[in-house]
């Protein structure tokens, strides 16, 4: 198969919510912008702004939950020269580049018209673009993670959401402790203690990346997966 197929191929199996989430999560956003009815720029900077912390991760992590589990012969797949758990991280990496295709793009339109600025949280226009990056990874990772432990894209679409919102409605909670402060996901538009912004956004790439990991490992057991898939 030629690698431009292979990779068509791919986008169509992770799914519409892969495809659709990105798009239409950056439209509600705008969409929520121009209909502020809070006075000053600074306001509606926030939620364009928040619209790549917020809306965007949580577009991308229900859709890397969707992508364990979509494949009705899992057993055909664990033949395949090429192991399993490479095709699903072909996956997540093309609904991740289809998020960035959307997000970096959004990004450098409020750099260039100035609205990124108008946010004073805003940290730079190159560092800042951490404000998108680091919680899509990070909420991607544990979507991801979650899909392999549960083999339920439902189940690890409820965890992926259920943590987005108690850090969404209880970010006092959330950000009491620590290390509550450094896995907090939205600490650009919604605040976090001085000088922890950086660390912040760190903690959540670290962790992104040892989601993934756990993830591979667990996929890595085709006793596993082919038990499951007879249950």
């Amino acid at each position: 198969m030629k690698p431009l197929t292979l990779w068509q191929y791919e986008a169509r199996r992770a799914g519409w919510a892969a495809l659709l989430g990105p798009p239409i999560a950056i439209a509600l956003g705008l969409a929520a912008a121009a209909a502020n009815p809070l006075p000053g720029d600074a306001s509606t900077a926030r939620i364009l702004l928040g619209t790549l912390e917020m809306a965007v991760p949580l577009a991308a992590g229900v859709a890397c939950a969707s992508l364990v589990g979509r494949d009705p012969a899992v057993e055909l797949q664990l033949t395949s020269p090429t192991r399993y758990r490479l095709t699903l991280l072909r996956r997540m990496a093309v609904t991740l580049g289809w998020t960035a295709v959307f997000a970096g793009p959004a990004a450098i339109v409020l750099v260039a018209t100035g609205w990124w600025a108008r946010w004073p949280e805003n940290h730079g226009a190159f560092v800042g673009q951490l404000t998108w990056v680091a919680p899509t990874l990070g909420l991607s990772g544990a979507g991801f993670a979650a899909a392999a432990l549960f083999r339920s894209p439902g189940a690890a679409g409820a965890l992926v959401t259920t943590l987005w919102a108690i850090q969404q409605f209880f970010a006092g909670l959330a950000q009491e402790s620590r290390p509550g402060r450094l896995l907090y996901l939205f600490a650009t538009t919604r605040g976090t203690a001085p000088d922890d912004w950086t660390a912040n956004r760190l903690t959540l790439l670290g962790a992104a990346g040892a989601l993934t990991a756990l993830a591979v490992v667990v996929l890595g057991r085709s006793e596993r997966l082919l038990r499951e898939e007879d249950e």
